[in-house]
């Protein structure tokens, strides 16, 4: 049927394509390696492109792109010049179903449009993409060469994704808000227009370099131009002078408003006949909408964006007539379109928005990590080892440590509004109706400092404000140098767990440590024992109930007459030493109790028996982490943008860095929207420790996420270390 729906559009086209293109020659090598595939259609076949040209986009053609990651997995993009034929656009996605399919259909599809693709696309060109008037068709050819006989304009937009489009070679295509390359062949010129701000003079500079190194193999020379300050070389190319237009709004604001309006179509074949019905009018939905035995549109057009959604149980008919989701659905002007092809399992993030209540595949809740299956997202896991923390930041990152948790440690409790010392005997126990400060000082090189702010469930609002009061004013009183660490109770990170050598952290969940001011604890009480991957435990009081069992973990029950330890079947030796310090402050002598071999008087205490989590651990996979704006799992230190605040999102742990130029605005504005992305993410995250880090005070827990980080790299002027490369 899907064939039948490309066939009405392109006779000829697909049956040329068809007949010769069920496994084509340079599919043999695609995916092979971790990296960036590219390909140009040329006359209905797939040409490479040159791997120094990457970046350079004709705007009479088709593009095909294939991502690896070392997992592995795949991403396809198909990208279409606004002058490209609609045999080209054809051939385009043709070969990009044949690419799914020699990969096992388990890639994500992109369809890019020239100034609307979309971050995961811009993400693979750290130096920009770079639009270049004509095409295949007017004889235009990807080859690397020396030649200095060019003249041309270059238009530089975007701040984290660079767009360099070809223009007019005329003072008419200037503007004072932006930056612009004069193109003269041996001479480059970056010419900066008197209302451009620094970031987007640095992003100017590194698209002149590549057009050095890459185009011209560093046989031209650059020159930084101010407007006001143009050389007799610029004036002869472009003519004499006439006024610069003023700056144009930035274009990349976006009203995000509209992200979450969407309309889910179904796509069947159940009735005999290809048929594309309507599911559900508006977001949010619910995930049970979609059958394993069908595809699916998810039309975002207000924001230019369509998801297709692959049924894994779906026939190969359905699969394909969804592939043709602007021939399915006519959209009503809302071209040009960005459309993602997800199969199942391979959601992404903005797919999941659009449904309130999205679990991915194994997820856990409570004091647990959530985790992925399968090849996407797969990350290496690294073993914990506490004596290389400082010289292996990889690790330090993924666990979460920024040493062992041997330093100094001073807590404070929350009460009327001042911060009030907890006896340190009583240290690693956390009652729900209290905020605390935990105040952790190390030394690498020099002391550094870490400020946790522990938030217990039950407590009050004015407790949580104070909290948050209280800890800038720690702050402020230690010349803002601490990393400060907001912890939501029950979502405690590895190093907080670590400071109370060798004790498990306990966490009650209710009740205050005040004195006098303890409410009465129930009769029966249990607390989940879990270590995590660096070694450190938790107990955490949960509901006496069965269904909160897990096979992996320890779990202590107490009732009025008695006292249980209970071992999953997975636990380790580790959680059940943790064990001891829960009895020991519960008091009584415990009965061990192996799973599988519980007394009546266990469950009776329990509520009776229910089902509960007897999946094994998945604690060899992790969330890839994501920089906020930037591709994910591929990003650098000079993705920070310093003036600027940003989200390094690593699943289980949410860091907020904020560059040293960010205005106050973005500085007091930041925490908020930090909570609100994690409170919004249907996966339910609510409740991660949020990190707040300021630019030249990075822990390894964050640069341990970022290849090669350079501690020096903040001490001297972005835009020096740029123009000493000119």
């Amino acid at each position: 049927m899907a064939r039948g729906l490309l066939s009405s559009c392109y006779p000829q086209l697909c049956r040329n394509i068809l007949a010769i293109m069920v496994s084509h020659k340079e599919f043999v090598g695609a995916g092979k390696e971790p990296g960036l595939q590219v390909w140009r259609i040329e006359n209905m076949d797939l040409k490479p492109v040159p791997k120094a040209l990457h970046g350079n986009f004709y705007t009479g053609d088709a593009y095909l792109l294939l991502f690896t990651t070392a997992a592995p997995s795949y991403n396809i993009h198909m990208w279409l010049g606004d002058e490209c034929s609609q045999d080209e656009s054809g051939s385009a996605a043709i070969f990009a179903t044949q690419l799914d399919d020699f990969l096992g259909g388990g890639p994500v599809q992109y369809r890019e449009v020239q100034n609307c693709e979309s971050n995961t696309f811009l993400g693979y060109f750290k130096s920009g993409i770079k639009y270049k008037k004509g095409g295949v068709a007017s004889g235009f050819q990807h080859v690397v060469t020396n030649d200095t006989n060019v003249k041309r304009l270059l238009h530089i937009k975007g701040r984290r994704a660079i767009r360099a489009t070809e223009v007019d070679m005329s003072w008419g295509s200037f503007n004072k808000g932006d930056c612009f390359i004069i193109d003269l062949g041996k001479d480059v010129y970056q010419w900066c227009g008197s209302e451009c701000n620094r970031f987007e003079r640095l992003k100017a500079s590194e698209v002149a370099i590549d057009i050095r190194d890459n185009e011209r193999n560093g046989r031209a020379k650059l020159h930084m131009v101010e407007e006001g300050e143009e050389p007799a070389a610029v004036i002869e190319a472009l003519g004499p002078k006439t006024t610069i237009a003023p700056s144009t709004p930035d274009d990349e604001k976006v009203d995000s408003s509209n992200r979450k309006k969407g309309a889910l179509y179904m796509i069947s074949d159940a009735s005999g006949t290809m048929k594309v019905s309507s599911v559900a009018p508006s977001s949010p939905f619910k995930q049970a909408m979609l059958s394993p035995e069908e595809c699916y549109i998810l039309d975002n057009g207000v924001d230019k964006n369509i998801f297709v959604w692959k049924g894994p149980k779906a026939n190969m008919s359905e699969r394909k007539a969804a592939m043709a989701a602007e021939d399915s659905i006519k959209l009503k002007s809302l071209f040009p379109l960005q459309i993602q092809v997800l199969p199942a399992g391979a959601e992404t993030t903005m797919f999941k928005q659009f449904f309130s209540d999205w679990k991915d595949k194994d997820q856990t809740t409570g004091p647990s990590k959530a985790y992925t299956i399968g090849r996407i997202a797969k990350v290496e896991q690294v073993p914990f080892d506490a004596s290389t923390l400082h010289s292996n930041k990889a690790m330090a990152a993924q666990h979460g440590m920024v040493d062992d948790g041997k330093g100094k440690v001073q807590i404070w409790r929350v009460e009327n509004g001042e911060k009030v010392p907890v006896d340190p005997s009583s240290y690693g126990h956390f009652y729900g109706g209290d905020c605390y400060l935990i105040l952790y000082s190390y030394r690498v090189g020099r002391e550094q400092h870490i400020i946790y702010t522990w938030q217990g469930l039950k407590c009050t609002q004015d407790e949580l404000a104070a909290s948050a009061f209280l800890t800038v004013k720690l702050d402020d009183s230690m010349g803002g140098s601490p990393v400060q660490v907001r912890v939501t109770q029950g979502q405690e990170p590895p190093h907080l767990m670590s400071l109370f050598q060798g004790k498990p952290m306990i966490i009650h969940s209710g009740g205050t440590s005040r004195k006098g001011g303890q409410s009465q604890t129930s009769s029966t009480r249990l607390f989940h024992i879990r270590q995590s991957s660096s070694r450190a435990t938790r107990a955490v009081e949960v509901e006496a109930s069965a269904s909160n069992l897990n096979t992996n973990d320890v779990f202590v029950l107490k009732t009025p007459s008695a006292l249980f330890v209970w071992r999953g079947v997975g636990a380790s030796d580790e959680e059940m030493e943790a064990a001891k310090h829960v009895v020991g402050f519960l008091g009584g002598n415990a009965s061990q109790v192996s799973e599988g071999k519980e007394p009546a008087d266990f469950w009776s205490a329990l509520g009776g028996k229910k089902d509960y989590q007897t999946s094994k651990s998945l604690q060899n996979m992790v969330k890839a982490p994501r920089l906020a704006y930037v591709l994910p799992g591929d990003f650098t230190q000079s993705d920070l943008a310093t003036d600027d605040v940003m989200i390094l999102d690593t699943w289980d742990q949410i860091f907020l860095w904020i560059g040293n130029e960010a205005n106050a605005e973005e500085r007091t504005g930041a925490p908020k929207i930090a909570k609100e992305y994690v409170d919004s993410d249907p996966s339910g995250r609510r409740g991660l420790p949020i990190t707040t880090i300021k630019q030249g005070a990075e822990p390894p827990t964050f640069t341990g996420w970022f290849q090669a980080w350079d501690p020096k790299m903040w001490e001297s002027d972005p835009l020096d270390r740029i123009r000493a490369r000119f």
